[in-house]
């Protein structure tokens, strides 16, 4: 039997022939096309140790690794080889019949019904397929635990290729899979199965048998190669350029053929990506003569040779925050990524926000240390429906702090990118975004291994890694594990070392193969540490003699109206006629009622608003303003103030004289404190203001208790006790009996919360690189009661995108506008007027989403027909009696002026 070319394996998007059919492009053609493209993944965009890991796991050469590599690649979806995939309802049709109905009547693809109701999809049909044909060639196998083997693990392994890996599929089940999922069919099926299998072996050049294991740091790689091949051989354009004519036979002369032009075709479709060609320079070397160093002159100095001894591993930098730390962070960053031959960096911070605010001196670092093109994408949750267009949005913004946005400059990525879009955006050689953008990774989420992948040829940073509270630090824990094992050159960043600094510390160590000891990071701030990949051995290198800026904090604790204490500590600034101040409040509303009673208050003073529940280019170019006016020589003149809330907690640049904040826990306020400059720091605290329903009632308690009415701080060697001291257990023993009473019932109340959260964080992640035993299905395993709400509020409180639209015309004229002159059907593209997500990145405000609980918003089919839109909240404002622009809700009315949006709950 003659291999069948009616087989099918691409249709959507490749337009219909001159006889109005469908056209379809021969499965055979796509699996040669997936393994032409996972040559060139291999030889042109995996690092040396992407490569190595394969090659030492399957115990075979370099060149026998790709050659296999591709093979596989080229096998991942011939369990389209099925009835329900090639007599889908939705197949490709020739008037009005499926193309592929025709075979089911010829001799050897008769079925059964039972056939055509198996919902068993293409990708796990290649799974339960493959695991017996593979050990027919000679691959290690097992009948009592198969996914400790070769034979399985490769197709499970390709099985998950869709973005979930499936339960492992045992010997019994394995000899006959038909006999349990009858739609992969018998007879013509099964030969076609085989034919198909043979062709790809022959075509591709496999000769070997390769007589290792699958380790976990060989499945990633794998599993990376094998998906972004298939989403490469997948674009429809370059399909169209190699469909077959009708009568192409699919001889293996013809397969020969193809197989030059896909080999020919597979570099242009690798160009395409923006990925290749971008390295880590030599660092520079230090200057040498350095004495007394700081932070950054001592790591200079050492991270060099300990990475030169020892090989990449993990940074761990405990330092106020500043300019200096993450300026030491990224140097630390460059020699790593050097030293391991990385392909980019991925910036990781606790808010969006900060991701925003740290991109332009991400960008200076990469002009210095990145080689060849590369490109930049902003990731967080107000830029994910489009990250190149948000980071085009976001320098936009920023032109005017030096950032250019013009085309050709080597960063700034075109909004059709191919990169431009979630799944792949972390695959880009430079991003700045949030931290669970890497928890993600280990979390049983679609594509979760890919995320891995993406990471595992880069320098991952992460700036205040422990400021995710419970959910976060145990999941960060797990990623650590798995950044060790995957050898990730890692650099830590956090205010000061305590017993989660020592959990990161440990879980790299453990995940590089070292024991389960303790390791403890200096106390002593600033201080630096680091561990190897290669052994997970921890390194005290000598720390810093001195920090660069040794300052005192005075922080003051004031009763009173919250808004008297704010005019009666800014009244000395006025009344100089110079300063520069920063007021923290709750939230957005109360930011911007603060804003305008300043405004009206103090004519003379220049104030400026910024908060989370503006649109994203608003905030973003409110954010580039103050980077300039409020830097450590900023170009502000009189008196001026910030009021903001705490998304401003952890951004970088911005440099006070004053920093104004109502109760938060200790480490928060010490986040704010630390923007107020000069040998003695100023924050007041206004103790009768609200503190905000996010943070933990103990510890607001606990550091209100431990402030009294103000204390002052050495910074930055008392800043760790004083930390220790809000944590200390004993900390009620020494209040009076009431006082007492009153925190431990918070604290149990505090401990309940963090048991239940660290647990569920616990069962949520998925296993680590030492406990899968093979099993890739563990990374995918989905727990009852797993819904997208408990994922998403375990990165973070759950957000919704609202876009607002205002209503103008007359009744039966109407049209909706986002701003002045910009009607809503610029968003909409194509004859079903559907809205073309990107072009709504820079209109979008993010808002808890237990604010819009109930609101069902104004989308039309078409945008709910959307998934790209499905947490996109659309808001049509009607004009209110009083001229504001208004929605209301069942429970809260929102209301949006050039401050913002302010959202009140009704009566």
């Amino acid at each position: 039997m003659s291999l069948e070319s009616r087989l099918w394996g691409k249709a959507a998007g490749l337009g219909k022939d001159a006889r109005g059919a469908d056209q379809t492009h021969p499965l055979i053609c796509h699996l040669l096309d997936t393994a032409a493209v996972a040559e060139v993944v291999w030889e042109q965009l995996l690092t040396v140790h992407q490569r190595s890991m394969v090659a030492e796991a399957l115990q075979v050469s370099d060149g026998q690794a790709r050659t296999l590599a591709a093979f596989w690649a080229g096998l991942h979806d011939i369990g389209k080889i099925s009835v329900p995939f090639q007599l889908h309802r939705n197949g490709p049709k020739r008037g009005g019949k499926l193309l592929a109905q025709p075979l089911s009547g010829e001799p050897g693809y008769v079925f059964g019904a039972s056939a055509v109701q198996d919902r068993q999809s293409h990708e796990a049909a290649a799974h339960w397929w493959l695991v017996a044909i593979f050990k027919e060639i000679g691959y290690p196998s097992s009948s009592r635990r198969p996914q400790s083997q070769l034979s399985h693990a490769v197709a499970q392994l390709l099985g998950g290729h869709g973005g979930r890996f499936h339960p492992v599929v045992y010997n019994k089940d394995s000899r006959c899979p038909a006999a349990r999922h009858p739609g992969l069919g018998v007879g013509s099926w099964e030969t076609q199965r085989r034919i198909h299998f043979d062709e790809v072996r022959r075509v591709v050049g496999v000769r070997s048998v390769p007589q290792g294991r699958m380790t976990p740091g060989a499945a990633v790689v794998l599993t990376g190669l094998v998906t972004l091949s298939d989403w490469l051989a997948s674009i429809e354009e370059e399909i169209r350029t190699r469909l077959r004519e009708e009568a192409w036979a699919g001889t293996p002369d013809d397969l020969d053929s193809y197989w030059q032009i896909a080999r020919w075709a597979a570099p242009r479709l690798l160009q395409r990506t923006d990925l290749l060609g971008t390295g880590f320079a030599r660092p520079p070397e230090p200057a040498q003569g350095v004495g007394k160093p700081g932070l950054g002159a001592s790591m200079a100095r050492q991270v060099p040779d300990l990475v030169a001894e020892h090989g990449p591993g993990m940074v761990v930098v405990t330092a106020p925050p500043s300019e200096e730390r993450t300026d030491a962070a990224l140097r630390a960053a460059a020699v790593l990524g050097h030293a391991a031959g990385a392909r980019g960096l991925f910036y990781a911070l606790p808010t969006g926000s900060a991701a925003d605010s740290h991109m332009a001196q991400v960008h200076a670092f990469a002009e210095q240390a990145l080689t060849g093109p590369w490109r930049s994408l902003l990731l967080h949750s107000s830029s994910r429906l489009k990250p190149a267009e948000a980071a085009e949005q976001w320098a936009h913004a920023n032109a005017a702090g030096g950032v250019s946005p013009e085309p050709g400059e080597e960063w700034a990525p075109t909004a059709n990118s191919w990169l431009n879009s979630h799944h792949r955006a972390l695959l880009a050689a430079l991003g700045t975004g949030t931290v669970d953008e890497l928890l993600q990774a280990v979390m049983p989420v679609k594509f979760n291994v890919m995320r891995l992948f993406a990471l595992s040829g880069k320098v991952v940073v992460v700036d205040e890694a422990h400021a995710r509270g419970a959910w976060g630090q145990k999941l960060m824990l797990r990623f650590l594990e798995w950044a060790a094992a995957l050898r990730i050159p890692v650099v830590l960043a956090a205010t000061a070392a305590d017993k989660s600094v020592d959990a990161m510390l440990a879980a790299y160590r453990h995940g590089a193969g070292g024991g389960r000891e303790p390791v403890t990071q200096p106390r002593r701030s600033p201080g630096w540490s680091f561990v190897d990949a290669q052994s997970g051995g921890g390194h005290l290198p000598q720390q810093p003699a001195d920090a660069a800026r040794a300052s005192t904090l005075s922080i003051e604790v004031v009763d009173g109206t919250p808004y008297r204490a704010i005019q009666a500590a800014l009244a000395p600034i006025v009344a100089a006629g110079n300063g520069r101040a920063a007021v923290y409040r709750t939230g957005p509303a109360e930011a911007i009622r603060t804003f305008r009673q300043l405004t009206k208050d103090f004519p003379a003073l220049n104030v400026t608003l910024i908060h989370e529940q503006m649109r994203n280019k608003d905030r973003w170019q409110r954010l580039a303003a103050c980077r300039g006016a409020f830097a450590q020589n900023g170009g502000v003149s009189g008196p001026s103030v910030l009021v903001t809330t705490s998304m401003l907690e952890h951004v970088r640049g911005l440099h006070f004289d004053l920093v104004l904040s109502g109760p938060a826990p200790l480490a928060a306020l010490l986040a704010r404190a630390v923007q107020s400059v000069g040998d003695r720091s100023r924050l007041v605290v206004l103790r009768a203001d609200n503190a905000s329903e996010l943070d933990d009632a103990a510890l607001v308690q606990r550091t209100d208790l431990l402030l009294g009415t103000g204390r002052t701080v050495a910074l930055p060697e008392e800043l760790p006790l004083v930390l220790d001291e809000v944590y200390a257990d004993e900390f009620a023993d020494r209040l009076e009996r009431p006082a007492a009473r009153e925190l431990q019932q918070l604290d149990n109340q505090r401990t309940v919360r963090r048991h239940k959260a660290s647990g569920t964080a616990r069962w949520l992640a998925v296993p680590g690189p030492g406990e899968l035993d093979g099993d890739l299905g563990l990374l995918s395993r989905d727990h009852t009661g797993m819904e997208p709400e408990l994922l998403s509020s375990v990165l973070g409180e759950d957000v919704v995108q609202v876009v607002c639209l205002y209503e103008h015309g007359q009744p039966g004229n109407r049209v909706y506008l986002l701003e002045d002159s910009v009607p809503e059907r610029r968003l909409e593209h194509g004859l079903k007027r559907r809205p073309v997500p990107g072009q709504l990145v820079p209109y979008l405000i993010p808002v808890p989403k237990r604010l819009v609980e109930g609101v069902e918003g104004d989308a039309n089919n078409a945008w709910r027909g959307m998934a790209a839109l499905k947490n996109v909240l659309r808001l049509n404002l009607k004009k209110s009696e009083d001229g504001r622009w208004v929605y209301t809700g069942p429970k809260h009315r929102f209301c949006m002026s050039e401050h913002g949006l302010m959202i009140d709950e009704l009566p």
